[in-house]
């Protein structure tokens, strides 16, 4: 499935009083791969942004006075996000505010446009019980460099939160093969083959080879938050 990684910038935090999306920033993904196909957005929203928010994402009235309104570019979005899974950090966030967006203009909410929608705080919170998983904190954690990040911005942070996303679900794919076929692309399992009739070599390793190795188990040690299986099995 084609996925995008989304997020928002608002004028505040509720849009049941109004506050309205200011930036929209989406990153797509295909078969784990950042396309480049971006989409990125600013929106007038014909109201000021609250003091709180102005100071995360520093985005002016008189800055976005200068852009469409969302209900401009609304169709353009809901073709771009059409049938993909969304990835999003806090989901319900976002997602309550482009429904409000949409719901302006007479169009479905993003959860009926998507084909499916990821939270990937619910996710890290399943992986980190007990710890802040916030978008720096996961960058951190998963030695994603943040140190451009200053003020908030809807289409940095999607990249951030892409590479977030692609670190904390890396063991979560199967070895398969592809096998193109008339009817597309389907993917099946490896076929079994009889080891015990082979003759195989044994190549010990060498000392820069296990060194390297024995970092490359420090490093998932520490994405991870806990000791990597195979020194748990060793």
């Amino acid at each position: 499935m084609r996925q995008i990684i989304l997020d928002t910038e608002t004028t505040g935090l509720d849009p049941d009083q109004g506050d309205r999306v200011v930036e929209l920033g989406c990153v797509e993904v295909i078969n784990r791969e950042l396309t480049g196909n971006n989409l990125h957005l600013y929106f007038n929203p014909d109201r000021d942004s609250s003091p709180e928010a102005l100071a995360v994402h520093g985005l002016t009235t008189e800055f976005l006075s200068q852009h469409s309104r969302f209900k401009d570019e609304a169709q353009r979005i809901a073709a771009y996000l059409e049938g993909a899974e969304i990835i999003i950090h806090n989901a319900a966030f976002d997602t309550k505010f482009l429904n409000a967006e949409f719901a302006r203009v007479g169009m479905p909410t993003v959860n009926s446009i998507a084909g499916l929608i990821t939270d990937t705080l619910a996710m890290a919170r399943e992986r980190f019980p007990g710890k802040r998983n916030n978008l720096d904190v996961l960058c951190e954690r998963f030695d994603i460099s943040n140190k451009h990040r200053i003020l908030h911005g809807a289409l940095l942070d999607a990249e951030l939160l892409a590479e977030v996303w692609l670190a904390m679900t890396r063991g979560q794919f199967g070895l398969l093969i592809e096998e193109a076929g008339e009817q597309g692309t389907q993917k099946k399992t490896a076929d079994r083959l009889a080891l015990d009739t082979l003759i195989l070599p044994v190549i010990r390793p060498s000392d820069p080879e296990l060194l390297a190795h024995q970092e490359y188990l420090d490093a998932l040690d520490k994405a991870a938050g806990k000791t990597c299986l195979w020194r748990e099995l060793a």
